[in-house]
């Protein structure tokens, strides 16, 4: 079930992104992509990832952008969850 939610979430991100940043298929896609991660390594192991203190950066940035995506701001939204994609995955 994780590897499907994050495959969609994957897709309707690429497919937004393509249709101009349509803001629905980005929030959508980020939720799934978020919600498959915790089916595959579980919450706990997922929290723990987020929170560990040499990534609260690159953290914030990535719920930021999602949170900004979520308010309709696609663009902005999406260069910061980049910048904290990024920062996290260094």
């Amino acid at each position: 079930i994780g590897v499907g939610l994050v495959g969609f979430g994957l897709f309707f991100v690429l497919f937004g992104m393509l249709l101009y940043f349509d803001s629905v298929l980005l929030a959508f896609g980020n939720i799934l992509f978020l919600s498959g991660l915790v089916f595959i390594i579980g919450f706990r192991r997922t929290f723990t990832f987020f929170f560990q203190r040499p990534k609260l950066k690159g953290t914030s940035f990535f719920l930021g952008g999602v949170l900004i995506v979520l308010m309709r701001w696609p663009l902005l939204g999406m260069l910061l969850e980049a910048y904290g994609f990024i920062t996290l995955f260094r």
